[in-house]
């Protein structure tokens, strides 16, 4: 598959039933473990050239596009290993990383997107949500953290706020990582087995994992409501963590490979520069 058939693939459209995803599937990829790393290795250089390009625009103040990946998933499900194996094969000046926790006393006196407003990326760059706005619409829905009515009027605003997005030049790449109830609790009983794995773990993984139908639903409303033409949402088998970090790689690649930045041309005579260079 090309970059641009894993984003059909993946992508939720009409009638999709997050139910009917088998978090062990590989949708599209024919290769086994060994193939898609060695199909990871060799996207990252061109995600590491295509990315260093768009930052060179920015350098020159010629960048009018950026890209914003938005990670959620239930807990333990990859994201980090996406920042870590993904992302973090690129140019770490050219990207900007935000892993949203609980808002603070400041944040919940504003409106629940204007954290994240203040967390979007500039022209040239990645920007990276480690969790979001989404939050808002899923937690917020499970532990009733909002009335119902305002918890409706959020799905709206998302739609609004991401659409003034993309016509600002961000390009909106939204993955959910969907691992199965099965793999989520044995890659937490490895955190706990495991003394090097420790500080991952978290208590309250084990409660948010009992309401995991309530949250299926919550992630159900999302797509329905949320899953829109400049933002799509993609839905990403995870229980095969290779799978993921490819699949999440070849969503970037097709995005950058639409913005298709070029390398900035010289402001100088080069020549001159070199004869200068020559002689010091």
């Amino acid at each position: 598959m090309n970059a641009h058939s894993w984003a059909q693939t993946l992508q939720v459209g009409e009638g999709f039933r997050l139910a009917d995803i088998d978090p062990e599937s590989t949708p599209g990829y024919h290769g086994a473990k060994a193939e898609g790393t060695r199909d990871l290795k060799k996207g990252l250089e061109e995600l590491n050239e295509l990315q260093e390009r768009l930052f060179a625009e920015s350098r020159v103040g010629v960048a009018k596009d950026s890209v914003l990946l938005i990670l959620q998933a239930m807990d333990s499900a990859g994201k980090g290993g996406i920042v870590r194996h993904v992302v973090g094969g690129v140019d770490p000046q050219g990207v900007a990383l935000t892993a949203f926790k609980a808002p603070t006393d400041e944040e919940r006196a504003h409106d629940f997107l204007w954290r994240v407003e203040k967390r979007l990326p500039e022209p040239g760059f990645i920007g990276v949500f480690d969790r979001s706005h989404y939050e808002d619409v899923l937690i917020g829905r499970v532990r009733s953290l909002a009335p119902a009515d305002e918890i409706e009027r959020r799905y709206d605003a998302i739609n609004d706020f991401e659409a003034g997005i993309a016509a600002s030049g961000t390009r909106i790449v939204k993955v959910m990582l969907h691992i199965s109830r099965d793999e989520q609790k044995s890659r937490l009983m490895e955190r706990l087995e495991r003394p090097d794995k420790h500080w991952k773990y978290n208590p309250g993984d084990v409660d948010e994992r009992m309401l995991w139908d309530p949250y299926m639903q919550a992630y159900q409303t999302v797509f329905d409501r949320t899953s829109t033409e400049v933002a799509p949402w993609h839905v990403v088998p995870a229980n095969h963590k290779w799978f993921a970090r490819l699949a999440v790689q070849e969503l970037l690649l097709g995005t950058l490979q639409d913005i298709d930045p070029q390398w900035p041309a010289a402001d100088f005579d080069v020549e001159a520069e070199k004869k200068r260079l020559a002689a010091s």
